[in-house]
């Protein structure tokens, strides 16, 4: 009876929801975005949708959130917020990232990408608009993949590091001392598929709707390259969200090699102490400002 009246209890608050949202004036922006995806159902098949829009998706928004990092090196007033200021970025180690990134993305990446129609169809996940859930669904949903995205991180990364394996495949992700925004998928081809695997896992859980797997795509790319990126922002958005780890957390890993496991939050390295390193740093740190 408990489980009954709890599940009639959310059933009437979603309900609630849909007709107060019925109500509301319909959002400006809505309107030229529903015209373009309408226009892309129109003229494109759900394959061409699914695998080369996906992989636009996914290279556009890579590029575009390694840009200002990229131009960050050039503008002097940004090196006061650059984590480890005595490893500037060199044009070599920039190179020879993108040439394993170019590998990984068209060789890696994109076999894995022309999966997606087949998933899709597979899991019957609509394309079209009317299916399409509303802005804050799609925002609770790319949590909960972060969550189980960051747990899968956080348990094979630990194991990447492991002595008997790590000079094989995780070690080629850490030849990079200081890391920069391009290098957040810079990884041995084992590692791309090994730790790439959690962010289907979300998918498989929550997606009921193709939008979610571009959102998610979107998401995860930003969170990754943030934290890749070096820089301390000052008013950085991402840091309101509960327990996101951060630049200087996971900058402290790659300076570190052991401990800051986690992805995107914090909380598995405080559960299992592996950040007591990073706070014993940050400690110090703090006295020697203070001094």
């Amino acid at each position: 009876m408990e489980v009954n009246g709890t599940a009639t209890i959310l059933s009437s608050a979603f309900l609630a929801v849909e007709f107060v949202d019925s109500l509301l004036p319909e959002n400006p922006l809505q309107v030229p975005v529903r015209a373009a995806w309408n226009h892309m159902l129109q003229n494109y098949s759900k394959f061409q949708i699914a695998t080369w829009g996906s992989l636009i998706v996914h290279e556009l928004v890579y590029i575009l959130f390694c840009l200002p990092g990229f131009i960050f090196q050039f503008l002097p007033f940004m090196q006061k917020y650059k984590i480890q200021q005595d490893k500037p970025e060199t044009w070599e180690k920039q190179w020879q990232c993108f040439k394993i990134l170019l590998f990984n993305h068209f060789f890696i990446q994109l076999p894995l990408i022309c999966g997606t129609y087949y998933f899709t169809e597979y899991f019957s996940i609509p394309y079209d608009w009317d299916s399409m859930p509303r802005w804050q669904y799609l925002l609770a949903q790319c949590f909960g993949c972060a969550v189980i995205e960051d747990t899968w991180h956080y348990f094979l990364h630990r194991a990447l590091h492991h002595r008997r394996i790590y000079k094989y495949i995780h070690k080629v992700h850490h030849e990079f001392t200081a890391p920069f925004g391009m290098q957040a998928e810079y990884a041995h081809p084992l590692e791309t598929i090994i730790l790439g695997a959690g962010f289907f896992i979300g998918i498989m859980v929550f997606c009921n709707h193709m939008a979610l797997l571009w959102a998610w795509v979107t998401i995860r790319l930003l969170e990754t390259i943030d934290v890749h990126s070096g820089y301390d922002i000052p008013l950085n958005p991402l840091h309101l969200i509960p327990f996101y780890a951060g630049a200087r957390f996971h900058d402290f890993h790659h300076m570190n090699f052991v401990g800051n496991y986690g992805s995107t939050f914090t909380w598995w390295d405080r559960l299992f102490n592996t950040d007591s390193q990073y706070n014993n740093y940050t400690e110090k740190q703090s006295v020697k400002k203070d001094n």
